[in-house]
């Protein structure tokens, strides 16, 4: 176990989120995300009567069909378990998330959107991990189809400059003058030698 052992405690409940990133044959990308919230113990729910240990308090799913520039072009979303009746009917409003860039302001442009009343917590936390699936899913297949690409069209005489990395100074693993970019892009790399 990575964490320290921890004082004596009663599990009371898990969230599970699972993103998966898919590549379409149209050229597309499916970006995936479930999330879960269990309770360990049974509790009387107003709108669903007893929900025992172990059923889902929530159980949201998003996919988000997107293109190499990480634009969202669908979106669908489905509500199997929710404390409320209702809460299923506001996945269509997803759709209004057709066109955002995975990226930067993503989340301030989600609560302009699907925020409040015209979305669900649930499905909208869920798209912060859902962009990182993105990333982790389309950049490398792209990084690594550009590279084979660019060394079928080099000769040995000939140079092609590259462009920056974007993952450069987004995390202390990736810092220009750190160890990583040193090995990885050595062009980029900002410390001393």
């Amino acid at each position: 176990m990575p964490l320290s052992r921890p004082v004596d405690r009663e599990h009371i409940h898990t969230r599970t989120v699972t993103c998966q990133g898919f590549r379409r044959k149209d050229d597309l990308w499916d970006i995936e995300g479930h999330i879960t919230d269990i309770k360990t113990y049974a509790f009387t729910n107003d709108d669903r009567g007893e929900i025992p240990a172990g059923e889902p308090v929530h159980e949201m799913w998003i996919r988000v069909t997107i293109g190499n520039d990480l634009v969202i072009r669908a979106v669908e979303a489905v509500t199997d378990y929710a404390p409320f009746n209702g809460c299923d009917a506001i996945a269509p409003n997803y759709e209004k998330l057709v066109g955002l860039k995975l990226g930067p302001g993503l989340r301030k442009q989600i609560r302009e959107r699907v925020g409040g009343v015209h979305g669900c917590t649930h499905l909208n936390e869920l798209m912060g991990p859902v962009a990182t699936t993105a990333f982790q899913t389309v950049f490398p297949i792209l990084a690594r189809e550009s590279l084979v690409a660019r060394k079928a069209e080099q000769t040995s005489s000939e140079e092609t400059p590259r462009r920056r990395m974007p993952l450069i100074n987004t995390c202390h693993g990736w810092r220009s003058d750190g160890p990583a970019v040193k090995r990885i892009a050595p062009e980029f790399f900002t410390g001393d030698e």
